[in-house]
């Protein structure tokens, strides 16, 4: 895990001494959000989200490797006290009692508004990084890491309209569902979200607009079938300075699969309200250079 976070890092160190020149682009920075909110789950409280992302920007094509992080003051209090489980080797593992950040390493390639790319996510559990193994083992291994690859449209490059629409498949990785008998095969998890944002340019105010649906059962967001699972709001504040730029948002967002009055709000905090709450809100600031 170590390993990991100084890599995430000496990347940030990396892009932050290298001056931009013709095509060469990056972003660096961070978000500190109340709630840490993924597709409609709630996945945590009060976070620290790093983001850097290298490349490069032609006039009608973008290429992005870069990283992002997690880190949540409440990451150990949620998971606290959930089972172990024994690994291949024999060893008992229980990453539910330890500090666990995300790290993601994410890419992205885009051509004229049309855009393809991969998200690796790693909980820093102790677990493989890579975790690209036959389904059995990931059974047997318990990791939790997962990759995804996905493609999108944003129309405003053609037709001036702040929309897009993205889809993702989950390909390798702790991505499974299990048949009556019990045995466990790929879920190929899927996500589809169109979003549409719009700007008050007299106050540089942007208002957005998301609506995701995952189209088949899949544990990683929580469903049986074709279920909406993301309505999101989100009003964001850009500040523009020389050599920075600082952004303030709110959001609020509901889940609408298989709301009740029972886990629209789930007060307490812990291993109930992780990834169960429906209806979840953050508010955040920004530093991007």
């Amino acid at each position: 895990m170590k390993k990991v976070l100084v890599l995430a890092a000496a990347m940030m160190a990396a892009v932050m001494s290298v001056k931009a020149e013709v095509g060469f682009a990056y972003d660096a920075g961070f978000e500190i959000v109340s709630s840490y909110i993924w597709r409609g789950q709630y996945n945590g409280g009060l976070s620290f989200q790093p983001d850097v992302e290298i490349g490069y920007d032609g006039e009608h094509t973008s290429l992005r490797i870069g990283a992002w992080g997690n880190i949540g003051a409440s990451d150990y209090m949620f998971k606290k006290g959930e089972a172990s489980y024994i690994d291949l080797e024999g060893n008992e593992i229980n990453p539910n009692t330890k500090f666990m950040p995300e790290l993601d390493i994410v890419g992205s390639f885009t051509a004229c508004g049309l855009s393809v790319g991969f998200n690796h996510y790693y909980y820093c559990d102790g677990t493989s990084f890579f975790n690209w193994k036959s389904v059995a083992d990931i059974d047997s291994l318990g990791s939790t890491s997962t990759t995804e690859v996905w493609a999108g449209y944003n129309f405003d490059h053609f037709f001036g309209v702040s929309a897009y629409i993205n889809w993702y498949t989950t390909v390798a990785g702790n991505d499974l569902v299990y048949d009556d008998n019990g045995d466990p095969r790929r879920a190929w998890s899927s996500y589809l979200e169109v979003g549409y944002d719009y700007t008050f340019e007299n106050i540089g105010l942007t208002l957005g607009a998301q609506v995701g649906m995952s189209p088949w059962a899949s544990d990683l967001y929580g469903n049986e079938k074709f279920a909406c699972t993301n309505v999101t709001l989100k009003l964001n504040k850009e500040w523009e300075f020389e050599h920075l730029t600082l952004d303030f948002f709110a959001q609020g967002t509901v889940n609408p699969d298989g709301i009740n009055k029972d886990n629209v709000l789930i007060w307490k905090a812990g291993d109930e309200k992780l990834y169960k709450q429906k209806l979840s809100g953050a508010v955040g600031i920004g530093l991007w250079f």
